[in-house]
């Protein structure tokens, strides 16, 4: 069965979806379950939310705000989360609009404490890498030896090309990170695994017959030290056996598991109706129904396939940005136009005490 929740928080979007895990948070709230979510429209310390279902059964939706320092106003386009040593990290998508080109601004990761955000304003530590990660993820994808999905010249054109052309009339030194050979990259989804790394899942690019691609990190909490230091790619992989035949699939989401493994929700490489350059050279990679799936922590290497599998069809969505487990439910966020709507699978078989049914309507208004 499943339930939909229908949330406000400043008449914005959601994406990604991670269970709160600190107490001191849920008490504060008074909630006996809550979830972050990271809004994708405006500067990262404008859209962080909490997602908070109180001891009555009721969801409504949070602000969170946060103290972002001198990188206020700086960022945009915030699109995956990820816990990892008491931090909360946030990662742009460091892409572009549908018809580009890329945006420095989307090009950042940030992180707080999780803690501080129980009866405070988080400190926001955000981190802007000027198209490092864009040199290092293209880099190891061509160093992986996958064969990808290869994009028409405009989508060079208006993503790659477009962006050293603005670099070079602006002056500015990260065009020297750009190479006309490279392609645009979406980072859609983020997740840590046990060996400390962070695994990027990303919308595009994808492999040539279609399965989604990851992009393992190390070295990723460098680039908030003193003396800072950048990731490096530890390995990429293809999840196969996730995409239906003829179709592309990019990640929506992930979430590591309890057992090491992860969860993942792939779909469409861009959405429909927004002219988006992409689709023009990829059509067999926008009506593409999201889909639940599962695979295990792939071995390090440089370029390899992960054997993934259907955990369940969520058709007919086309936009789920998030999902998470437990207490024998599973919770999935969708990007609906100035709206949250949480989806709650609720697994018959369930434990007593878990998110009750709403009263003869399928959402629950919330307070913005």
């Amino acid at each position: 069965m499943r339930t939909e929740v229908v949330l406000t928080v400043g008449g914005n979007e959601a994406s990604d979806l991670l269970p709160v895990r600190s107490p001191a948070v849920l008490a504060a709230h008074g909630a006996r379950r809550a979830f972050w979510t990271v809004l994708d429209e405006g500067p990262v310390e404008e859209c962080l939310a909490l997602l908070v279902e109180g001891a009555d059964g009721r969801w409504a939706g949070h602000h969170q705000w946060v103290d972002a320092g001198a990188e206020e106003g700086r960022t945009e386009d915030g699109e995956a989360l990820s816990r990892h040593d008491g931090w909360v990290y946030v990662v742009g998508s460091h892409f572009g609009s549908k018809r580009g080109p890329l945006r420095a601004k989307r090009g950042f990761v940030a992180r707080f404490r999780e803690d501080e955000a129980a009866d405070g304003v988080p400190r926001l530590h955000v981190v802007r890498n000027r198209f490092r990660l864009h040199r290092t993820i293209n880099d190891a994808l061509r160093r992986s030896g996958l064969a990808l999905a290869t994009p028409g010249e405009w989508v060079r054109e208006r993503f790659i090309v477009e962006t050293i052309r603005r670099g070079h009339a602006r002056g500015k030194r990260w065009v020297a990170r750009l190479d006309p050979a490279d392609l645009p990259v979406n980072v859609e989804a983020a997740a840590w695994t046990a060996r400390g790394t962070l695994l990027l899942g990303l919308r595009y690019p994808v492999a040539a017959d279609g399965a989604p691609l990851l992009v393992e990190l190390g070295g990723v909490a460098g680039m908030f030290e003193a003396e800072q230091t950048w990731p490096h790619a530890v390995g990429v992989y293809a999840v196969t056996g996730v995409t239906p035949p003829g179709q592309l699939t990019g990640f929506r989401a992930l979430a590591d598991r309890p057992d090491g493994g992860f969860d993942a929700v792939v779909g469409s490489i861009d959405a429909l109706g927004k002219q988006s350059a992409l689709l023009d050279d990829h059509p067999e990679g926008g009506d593409v129904y999201c889909r639940h799936v599962r695979f295990p922590l792939p071995d390090a290497c440089a370029g390899a396939a992960v054997p993934g599998r259907l955990v369940a069809d969520l058709a007919p969505l086309h936009h789920v940005e998030g999902l998470a487990e437990g207490d024998g439910h599973r919770y999935y966020v969708t990007d609906e136009d100035h709206r949250i709507a949480l989806l709650v699978d609720c697994d018959e078989a369930a434990e007593p005490g878990g998110t009750p049914q709403p009263d003869g309507a399928t959402g629950l208004a919330a307070a913005p």
